[in-house]
C-alpha cells in the first residue's frame, strides 16, 4: 500500500483527513497500460523508420535506372547521329573527288590545247570555238618590204567584235576573282571540316564511353550509388 498523509500548499502544511491507497490491481493495470503504449509507440516509430528507409532506397534505385536508361538513350542517340553525319561525309568526300578529278582532265586537255595551237593561223581557226564573236577574224598578208622579205600576216578584227572581246576580258577577270575566292572559301571549309572531324570523334569516343579514366569513374560512381542503396535496403530490412 501506498499512502499520502501530507503535503504542502502556499507553505503551509495540510494533513489529509484521509489517506490515498491505490490498490495492487490498480497499479498493476496501470504500469501494463503504459509499459504497452510505450513499446507499441517505439514500435510504431520503428515501423515508420523502416518504411521511410525503404522508400527512400526504392527512389534511389528508381533513379539510378532512369538516370542509366536516359544515359543509354542519349549514347545510341548520339551515336545514330554520329553515323549518319559520318555517312554524309563519305559520300560528300567521293563527289569532291570525282569533281577534283574531272577538274583535273579538263584543266589537262586545256593545257594541252595551250601547247597544241601556237600559229596565228591555227588561233585564228579554233577562236570561233572557245568565243562567239559577231565576225570571224581573218588575217591578211602584209606586203613584202625590203628589210622583210617574208613579213607576217595581220589580223584584222572587226569592229563588231570589239565589245564582245572586251566583255570576255572582264568576264575572265570576273572569273579569277571567282575564283581566289572560292580559293579561300575552300580553305576555311576544310578548317571548318577539320574541326567537325575532331568533334565528331571526340562524340563518339563519349559516345562508346568517354576515355579510360572516365569508364572508370563513371563505373565508380555508380558503383557507390549501388552499395548506399543496398545499404539502406539491407538496413530497413533489418
Amino acid at each position: 500500500m501506498r499512502a499520502f498523509s501530507a503535503s504542502r500548499v502556499q507553505g503551509h502544511d495540510i494533513s489529509w483527513p484521509y489517506k490515498l491507497v491505490i490498490p495492487s490491481a490498480a497499479r498493476n493495470l496501470l504500469f501494463h497500460v503504459v509499459n504497452k503504449f510505450v513499446r507499441e509507440t517505439y514500435m510504431l516509430s520503428r515501423y515508420w523508420i523502416h518504411l521511410a528507409e525503404l522508400t527512400i532506397a526504392i527512389l534511389l534505385a528508381l533513379a539510378i535506372y532512369f538516370s542509366w536508361r536516359a544515359d543509354r538513350r542519349d549514347r545510341a542517340q548520339l551515336a545514330a547521329e554520329v553515323a549518319a553525319t559520318k555517312q554524309l561525309l563519305t559520300v560528300a568526300d567521293a563527289r569532291q573527288h570525282d569533281r577534283d578529278a574531272q577538274l583535273a582532265q579538263t584543266l589537262a586537255a586545256l593545257a594541252a590545247e595551250k601547247r597544241t595551237i601556237v600559229t596565228p593561223a591555227q588561233i585564228v581557226r579554233e577562236l570561233p570555238t572557245q568565243i562567239s564573236l559577231p565576225s570571224p577574224i581573218v588575217l591578211q598578208s602584209a606586203p613584202a618590204l625590203l628589210n622583210s622579205p617574208t613579213p607576217k600576216p595581220n589580223a584584222v578584227v572587226p569592229a563588231e567584235d570589239l565589245k564582245p572581246l572586251y566583255d570576255f576580258t572582264l568576264d575572265c577577270k570576273a572569273c579569277q576573282t571567282k575564283f581566289a575566292t572560292a580559293q579561300a572559301d575552300l580553305t576555311d571549309e576544310r578548317s571548318k571540316t577539320a574541326a567537325l572531324t575532331r568533334e565528331r570523334d571526340d562524340a563518339l569516343r563519349i559516345a562508346r564511353g568517354g576515355s579510360a579514366w572516365r569508364r572508370i569513374s563513371r563505373a565508380a560512381k555508380w558503383f557507390f550509388i549501388g552499395a548506399a542503396a543496398g545499404a539502406i535496403a539491407a538496413k530497413a530490412a533489418h
